[in-house]
């Protein structure tokens, strides 16, 4: 109602802008019957003269006639109170001569009008803005309207009706006259009120702002004073604790020396001998809570039956070994649809039994994408089951000529992944662990070539480890396979993480000339000396990539140096070469895998890959950008021809490069 209220104000804007008058007030009358509303508020007001305008000057003659509001006004209007109707051709009234009005009659009509709109500010007190009285009134017609709207030819001769037009036209001359003006005032009066309603606003919220932070005063007061009794009576607890501490002090003070009083009534050897007793049986506690804790229910495995292995097996068959060593046989299962390995301890390998509980309690607090996952155990009869690994061991792969097709880039990604898992086992928490038996019968392959290391039997938790400045002599078992054990390892008996790092070069070594471990240091020191690593590279790998090779090779080398100190280390040095080794083999992967059946001009003599960027080098052979780039960081002869280049700047092959994008979008 309130925006309705605002609409109807708004139409009222042109009416004040021609009024000269600043005590003329408007008003909104509310009702479902106009006439019947006008004609109460007539009554109760006391209005003495109501000008109305006609609903439409084409039928006014004819809506006169009917129930319109005009004619209902003009029926029951108050005596004292005179009505016109305004149309474009008559001015009624309810007077003695409703139709006809003299030239006089205008200024009486207008001071009517003025005692009309006086009379609304008398009875309406909510509304106060200046501009002309109505109610349900067409005034544009009777005010702002043009002359031919009221005197037409066919009614020339009615010399009253031209004397009010002309009246009309004087009153409408003279208020346009101050229209920008009073356009002006009531702009400038708005913004003041604006002004003034946004002041009061403000200062409204200061207000309840002040208020509310008097509040808040007096909130942290009461807490202050609340505070202010806690910390008084917590001196006093403290006061009072002091005192109590103070007497049980004296308390100790004589119960120590009654205890040392006691100690010398001892004897110095029942005192030896039962300490050593204690240390005895703490000991025997502590091993056999070890165990028990081992071989009872563990959240970190699947706990299995004899029954369920037997199940798995077929029995323990023999047609279902996959394996066999100093600590059993490994069967191939089949577990709940899942293919599995099991590792069975034999009977009357009692001396192994410590190493099958160290490797319940590694494998299972590690997870890790490259470290055999641990599925169940069954403790009572030393049963482990890990995931199955189709493609066997490393050492098959390398050794045994008979195997599937093992290329270069599959040996680099594998040395990657095994020196992450090895970086995960010595950076565990909270301390590190060495595996120590690092070999390539221990790095099994899944079905896709991905490495994971196994056996960590006899892996072992470090708690001190030794400075790789300082040589420290250990008496200690050795663990480990004789041509992967770090040397310092055998002489010191010192464990330390880089001696897993000894084997890993080892491994490296053999990857890279499929033969076993024996002489390959020597071997290859000489054959990089001499220039001839070709020689003593695989010969199933007829693609290997020599520079890379014997970046490998160097690197594998160094970590084979005899003391620990002189290896280098594993995070920064050796996996950020691996890394670059594996994405390049990657790289070559992904070309022979798509790209096989591409056009020869297409692919880029050093990578073998479509080009995406072809540039001419100073031997006219066009080559992959960054291909180019890197090999004449290394090298100043051709790829291709191996002569010596000119100069080293590359230039892009725009025709061959358009049309290697159009065999692209055609196939």
């Amino acid at each position: 109602m309130e925006d309705k209220r605002a609409q109807c104000e708004e139409i009222f804007i042109p009416f004040k802008i021609l009024c000269k008058r600043k005590n003329v007030e408007t008003l909104v009358l509310e009702g479902n019957n106009p006439a019947t509303v006008l004609l109460k508020y007539v009554n109760d007001s006391g209005i003495k003269s109501l000008v109305l305008g006609s609903y439409s000057p084409n039928y006014f003659s004819r809506k006169l006639k009917g129930s319109s509001v005009p004619s209902i006004i003009l029926k029951h209007a108050p005596e004292c109170c005179d009505v016109y109707v305004v149309s474009s051709n008559k001015l009624m009234t309810n007077s003695l001569n409703p139709l006809l009005a003299t030239e006089g009659d205008l200024p009486t009509i207008n001071k009517q009008k003025s005692s009309a709109s006086s009379a609304s500010i008398d009875g309406v007190s909510h509304s106060r803005s200046s501009s002309l009285a109505s109610s349900h009134l067409n005034f544009p017609a009777f005010v702002d309207g043009n002359s031919s709207n009221y005197v037409t030819p066919q009614h020339r001769p009615n010399r009253n009706l031209e004397n009010v037009t002309t009246g009309l036209e004087a009153v409408k001359g003279c208020h346009s006259s101050t229209y920008s003006e009073q356009l002006d005032i009531q702009e400038e009066v708005e913004r003041v009120r604006l002004e003034l309603q946004t002041t009061l606003a403000m200062y409204n919220q200061t207000c309840e702002d002040l208020i509310h932070t008097r509040n808040k005063v007096q909130l942290f007061s009461s807490q202050y004073l609340e505070e202010s009794g806690k910390v008084n009576a917590a001196k006093k607890r403290e006061e009072n604790l002091r005192k109590i501490a103070a007497e049980e002090k004296e308390k100790h003070i004589e119960a120590e020396k009654e205890v040392e009083t006691a100690r010398k009534l001892l004897s110095e050897e029942t005192y030896e001998r039962q300490i050593a007793e204690l240390k005895a049986l703490q000991q025997s506690l502590e091993k056999k809570k070890t165990v028990d804790a081992l071989l009872s229910s563990d959240d970190r495995y699947r706990r299995l039956t004899r029954e369920e292995i037997a199940v798995a097996t077929d029995n323990f068959s023999e047609s279902k070994i996959i394996g066999e060593g100093a600590y059993g046989k490994v069967y191939k299962g089949d577990l709940d649809h899942t293919p599995v390995a099991i590792k069975v301890l034999c009977s009357d390998a009692s001396e192994k039994k410590e190493e099958f509980l160290r490797e319940v309690e590694v494998l299972s607090q590690l997870h890790h994408p490259h470290i055999v996952l641990l599925l169940g155990a069954c403790p009572e009869n030393g049963c482990l089951v890990y995931e199955y690994m189709e493609n066997g061991s490393l050492e098959d792969c390398i050794l045994e000529r008979n195997s599937k097709l093992f290329p270069w880039f599959f040996r680099f990604r594998i040395l990657f992944e095994v020196a992450c898992a090895l970086a995960f086992l010595h950076n565990s928490k909270p301390e590190p662990i060495v595996h120590r038996d690092l070999k390539p019968g221990n790095i099994l392959l899944d079905k896709n070539f991905v490495s994971k290391i196994g056996d960590v039997g006899l892996a072992k938790i470090i708690s001190d480890i030794v400075p790789e400045s300082v040589t420290e002599y250990r008496n200690s078992v050795l663990a480990g396979t004789l041509g992967y054990m770090d040397p310092e390892y055998q002489r010191t008996g010192t464990l330390r993480p880089k001696s897993d790092l000894y084997a890993f070069g080892i491994i490296t070594l053999q990857l890279l000339a499929a033969c076993r471990p024996n002489g390959l240091i020597m071997m290859f020191e000489d054959a990089i000396n001499s220039n001839s690593l070709v020689d003593i590279l695989d010969k199933s790998v007829p693609d290997w990539p020599l520079i890379e090779a014997e970046e490998l090779a160097r690197m594998a080398l160094k970590c084979c140096n005899l003391r620990c100190r002189d290896r280098p280390d594993l995070e920064t040095e050796v996996l950020p070469l691996l890394k670059r080794l594996s994405e390049f083999a990657d790289m070559l992967t992904k070309v022979e895998k798509n790209l096989i059946q591409a056009p020869s001009p297409y692919l880029c003599p050093i990578v073998q890959e479509v080009m995406e960027d072809p540039q001419i080098a100073a031997d006219g052979f066009t080559y992959e950008h960054r291909a180019i780039k890197l090999w004449l960081t290394r090298h100043s002869v051709s790829p291709v021809t191996k002569q010596l280049l000119q100069h080293q700047l590359v230039t892009p092959n725009r025709t061959l490069r358009l049309a290697i994008q159009e065999w692209r979008s055609q196939g």
